[in-house]
């Protein structure tokens, strides 16, 4: 189970890596999007740092098995309320955040049961 935390755990943190870099530069494309669902771009600073930690904490669940497992519940936690947001905008392009949301929460099994 523990190589399997791995490769989820490193692939979503790349993933994470690339959005927080997108977010962090602001980049048109996540801008225009995060206007469309009603986020102020006031957030976009916190919303970065917070797929960022989500980034690290996985990778330093290799090691720590209860920072990945907390990374991983936060991360869950992150994508349902960018789903809520998606929802509430009526917003129907929803596929990469159930994605997302899947993936932190295989990631958040295989560390419980890798422990």
């Amino acid at each position: 189970m523990f190589i399997a935390y791995a490769v989820v755990a490193a692939l979503l943190a790349l993933a994470l890596a690339a959005s927080a870099f997108l977010t962090f530069t602001r980049n048109p494309q996540v801008t225009g999007n995060m206007t469309k669902l009603g986020v102020p771009e006031s957030w976009l600073p916190w919303l970065g740092t917070a797929k960022a930690a989500g980034a690290l904490g996985l990778l330093a669940g290799l090691v720590v098995p209860a920072l990945g497992a907390a990374a991983a519940v936060g991360l869950v936690l992150y994508f349902l309320g960018a789903f809520v947001s998606h929802v509430r905008a009526k917003d129907h392009a929803v596929a990469p955040v159930v994605v997302l949301t899947l993936l932190s929460g295989a990631a958040l099994i295989l560390r419980l049961a890798s422990a």
